[in-house]
């Protein structure tokens, strides 16, 4: 089966945080919600587990992950693309 044929998947984009782990790593996604009472805009977080096969994302990539089947306990998710690479060793 080929990708467009399994129908739309949840797409996110975020940033890795960790890749100790071999071929997973752990991606942190912002989003923002309105508060219920007070209606002001709050930026909430998730750290989703993702299936990285070739071990090529690093902490502070900003990487595309696209839901998948269950591939762990934990993993439900797979690295799509890497949108931008870390800036490691530059000064600012």
């Amino acid at each position: 089966m080929t990708e467009q044929t399994r129908g739309r998947r949840t797409e996110v984009t975020g940033h890795v945080i960790s890749d100790k782990m071999d071929k997973t790593v752990k991606v942190q996604v912002y989003r923002v919600v309105k508060h219920p009472k007070y209606k002001k805009y709050v930026r909430r977080t998730s750290v989703f587990t993702a299936h990285d096969a070739e071990n090529s994302a690093k902490t502070g990539d900003k990487v595309r992950i696209v839901e998948t089947r269950a591939l762990s306990k934990t993993k439900r998710w797979k690295i799509a693309e890497i949108v931008e690479a870390a800036q490691i060793g530059v000064a600012q």
